[in-house]
């Protein structure tokens, strides 16, 4: 069994989604809403719906989340910015679909 670890965010009294009101930003496999200085993303769960908050980025120099962090030498795996490590590959590891990817840091790799 693999556990996810999630920090959840305050309570809210919306949904997230277009239209809400906050600015939407895409960050790997899900969309995060800036809400009050942080990000937010769905969380649904067997017991209901709730906003965790969006990682942070994990560089010794960086407190930005992960999906606003533009570090110039960032070396964090969650980074919307972290670039595919395959030869020939162009792509960020978010939009990185090489089938046989090696790349530590793409979210396919195996």
């Amino acid at each position: 069994m693999t556990t996810v670890e999630h920090a959840p965010a305050e309570l809210h009294r919306h949904t997230h989604g277009p239209g809400c009101g906050h600015d939407a930003l895409v960050h790997r496999d899900h969309v995060d809403y800036l809400h009050d200085g942080h990000l937010h993303r769905e969380h649904v769960t067997d017991r209901g719906v709730h906003y965790d908050e969006c990682d942070k980025c994990k560089c010794a120099h960086c407190t930005d989340s992960c999906a606003q962090c533009d570090c110039s030498e960032c070396d964090c795996p969650t980074c919307n910015h972290a670039q595919c490590a395959c030869d020939g590959c162009a792509d960020s590891c978010a939009n990185c679909t090489c089938a046989e990817c090696s790349c530590p840091t793409c979210s396919h790799a195996a």
